[in-house]
């Protein structure tokens, strides 16, 4: 477990009174554990325990609001202003909305006397924004002990929504998560005065090996059988707006290479679904250099990969180690790359250039859910999606919204959650956010929902724990 006594943790406790509050029967009802202080445990039992139960998941924290950024908001950061039309407010997206949505589907399907069959679990974690490793850790290795591996029917945690795409409103429930890794490319020589200079300065060696990654990004191809195949696959089908050309594509890719790596150049136009296909790479921090006349000893940056979905970090490293090499011959570098030597680590050199993992050793991509016509719970899901949506508009037919299998841009509590299910779903039921993406305003300035997509949120949470409860064949 991570550590939680410092002080800024206690933040949580007035929102635990807050929930205990403003929900009394969902706390006098359902049995709740604090995992490590601020972990929120809560167990719905249901009438028939040897069905498998129900897993949602939604975490208590929120990214920071930078002081610099205040005066832009529309109304306070963390007011929580209603204006008659929208909730405004740090979290009210991600992912308060999210909490207080599931919470409000229980309190009031209590206040009209339902009584479960299939038990119902909350898992809230407290430190989501910064990987999650004190809070949903802690709450996975709870949930392993009390209920055990693969003891849970489905798992639905934050996520992108629907929006419309090509014509069409398209849900895209993520199937799946990319994988993560950042890199710390090092370089070292020696010092001395600025008036003195070398030909290349350990900063301008670092530099050239930054634009080397620049220039060549990743291959990227469309694999059969992935989510974002599956999703292409479906925008073709269903969506009136997706050009004839795409179409007869992906109407042949299944069989035919020369279709696949033509509807490839068509879809890789949108550069954002490119980057949810392929494994990318973002020079987010660099440093170097303490004086304007001393030569820099040392200069480092650190470079973010989103790991392909069909890749892992192994062929990541290897990519990077390669990447680099020709250059650190080049300027005589001696190399060593994640604990390995590159290069002759006897012969003489004029510096380093290292290569490691910065804050952690990476994470591999998600297992990818089942998402075929006999995966039940991917159908429950798809089903409540559109019984949602219908009945919030008082409207019929099937085809007023599609479902698609898609992956998230991003890394959820989930990451900790793999061994509680094979079915674990990244959805949170919002407009405006599909394709993997959030709605807008989330982790920037002037987040907000509108009442009514709240309202439709809590009618969707309502319907799938009766859906669920109802179902058999999970």
């Amino acid at each position: 477990m991570g550590d939680v006594t410092e002080p800024v943790w206690e933040k949580f406790l007035p929102l635990h009174d807050y929930l205990k509050d403003s929900f009394p029967l969902l706390h006098s009802n359902l049995e709740l554990t604090k995992v490590n202080t601020y972990g929120l445990l809560y167990v719905w039992k249901g009438s028939d325990s040897a069905l498998k139960p129900l897993l949602l998941a939604a975490h208590q924290d929120v990214v920071p609001v930078l002081e610099t950024t205040i005066d832009e908001w529309q109304y306070p950061p963390f007011s929580g202003y209603f204006d008659g039309e929208s909730l405004w407010g740090r979290g009210s997206c991600d992912d308060k909305s999210g909490l207080i949505g599931i919470m409000s589907a229980i309190e009031s399907m209590l206040e009209n006397g339902f009584k479960p069959t299939r038990t119902v679990v909350i898992a809230s974690g407290f430190d989501e924004e910064v990987s999650g490793l004190r809070g949903a850790a802690s709450l996975a290795t709870e949930m392993l002990e009390r209920f055990g591996e693969n003891a849970f029917a489905m798992l639905l945690d934050e996520g992108s929504g629907y929006s419309e795409v090509y014509g069409r409103v398209i849900a895209v429930p993520g199937i799946a998560e990319k994988g993560s890794l950042n890199v710390r490319i090092k370089v070292t020589s020696p010092g001395g005065h600025s008036s003195l200079p070398p030909s290349r300065t350990s900063i301008g060696m670092l530099a050239e090996l930054l634009v080397q990654y620049e220039k060549n990004p990743f291959e990227v191809h469309l694999t059969r059988g992935s989510p974002t195949y599956r999703n292409a696959q479906c925008m073709a089908q269903h969506a009136p707006g997706v050009s004839s050309s795409l179409k007869e594509h992906m109407l042949r890719a299944e069989h035919c290479d020369g279709a696949l790596r033509a509807a490839e150049q068509e879809l890789f136009k949108n550069r954002a679904f490119m980057s949810l296909v392929g494994t990318t790479q973002a020079i987010d921090i660099v440093d170097g250099g303490i004086k304007v006349n001393a030569l820099p000893e040392q200069a480092w940056a650190i470079v973010n990969h989103r790991i392909s979905t069909e890749s892992s970090i192994a062929a990541t490293k290897v990519r990077d180690i390669e990447l680099l090499e020709s250059i650190a011959n080049d300027f005589n570098l001696s190399y060593m790359a994640f604990g390995s030597h590159i290069s002759n680590g006897d012969a003489p050199s004029y510096g380093t250039l290292t290569l490691s993992t910065a804050f952690g050793d990476g994470l591999e991509p998600a297992p990818v859910t089942p998402s075929g016509e006999d995966a039940v719970p991917f159908r429950l899901l798809s089903g409540t999606i559109k019984a949602a949506y219908n009945s919030h508009r008082n409207i019929s037919g099937s085809s007023a919204i599609i479902v698609s299998p898609g992956i998230m841009s991003g890394n959820t509590d989930t990451r900790f959650y793999w061994k509680l299910t094979d079915h674990i779903f990244r959805y949170g039921h919002l407009g405006g956010a599909g394709g993997g993406s959030l709605p807008s305003g989330v982790h920037t300035i002037n987040e907000a929902i509108s009442i009514d997509s709240f309202v439709e949120m809590i009618r969707f949470y309502t319907t799938l724990v009766l859906n669920v409860d109802e179902s058999s064949l999970l």
